[in-house]
Formats: C-alpha cells, sequence, structure tokens
C-alpha cells in the first residue's frame, strides 16, 4: 500500500509541533525571524511556515487577510491566532501566534513574546489569560494540516 500523497502547501502536525517546541525559550527580538539573533512575534511564525516552504506574511497586521478564518471552537494545531497589539483598544492586529491545541481541547498557542518578565518564545493558554482574551481578532488556517 503506498502512503497517501499530500499537497506541498501542507504540513504534518507532528514536524509542526516540534519544531516550533525546539525553539521554546529562544530570546525576543523586535523586528527579527532567526533563531539565532531571536524572534519578534510574526519573525516567529514566519520562520516556522518558511521552514516547511509555506509563505506566510512576515507582519503580523498582514494575517487579517490572509488564509481562511476559522472559528475559535474549531480551530487545530497549525492555525494561526491573531490579536491586537499591546493595546486592546486598537483592533487592528499586533500579536500572532501558533495553535499548538487540538481541536476540543483547551486553547493553547506558542509565540514569540515581548513580555517584561517572561519574553521569547513561549506557549501560552487563551483561557488563563483575560489579556489575550481582551486582545483576540480571529484565527486563520494558512495551510492545510495532516496527522
Amino acid at each position: 500500500m503506498n502512503p497517501p500523497i499530500h499537497p506541498k502547501d501542507s504540513i504534518q502536525i507532528d514536524s509542526l509541533l516540534t519544531f516550533c517546541k525546539k525553539h521554546l525559550g529562544t530570546n525576543y527580538k523586535y523586528a527579527s525571524c532567526t533563531p539565532n539573533s531571536g524572534f519578534d512575534c510574526s519573525g516567529f511564525v514566519y520562520y516556522v511556515f518558511n521552514h516547511f516552504k509555506i509563505n506566510v506574511p512576515r507582519s503580523s497586521s498582514d494575517f487579517i487577510t490572509t488564509g481562511k478564518t476559522i472559528p475559535p471552537d474549531s480551530c487545530i494545531a497549525g492555525d494561526v491566532i491573531v490579536f491586537t497589539g499591546t493595546n486592546a483598544k486598537n483592533r487592528n492586529a499586533g500579536h500572532v501566534g501558533i495553535v499548538i491545541s487540538n481541536f476540543g481541547e483547551e486553547l493553547q498557542f506558542i509565540h514569540s513574546s515581548s513580555n517584561k518578565k517572561h519574553s521569547g518564545v513561549k506557549i501560552s493558554s487563551y483561557k488563563e489569560s483575560p489579556y489575550y482574551e481582551k486582545r483576540f481578532l480571529k484565527i486563520v488556517r494558512v495551510t492545510k494540516i495532516y496527522k
């Protein structure tokens, strides 16, 4: 039996999650998208998807018009979660991360945070942080994910 053929714009979820988590603890650095110098939020997302040859925007603001919008209760690992910047009243995109939880699980995402106390690539829980809940804008699917 032949293995399934997947389109070139797809990612195996285990590979994506392993690659993302390999960068946990990498420093935050504004306007950077390399592990050697550090990542800003969109630089991390860009770096991860670029590793899998998936084109995504380099700027968090461009994720508003990228991909297919997914309801939060239908998101899966590999989707991109989009937030406002630090000012939740300004409803423009300013922060992004990659969903790492599976459908039906508590929504968790990996991202590069500029938080003064805990900056760098880390995992955050959407529900455990009112800070992220009030800044939430949308979730987008930028690629096909398979097991």
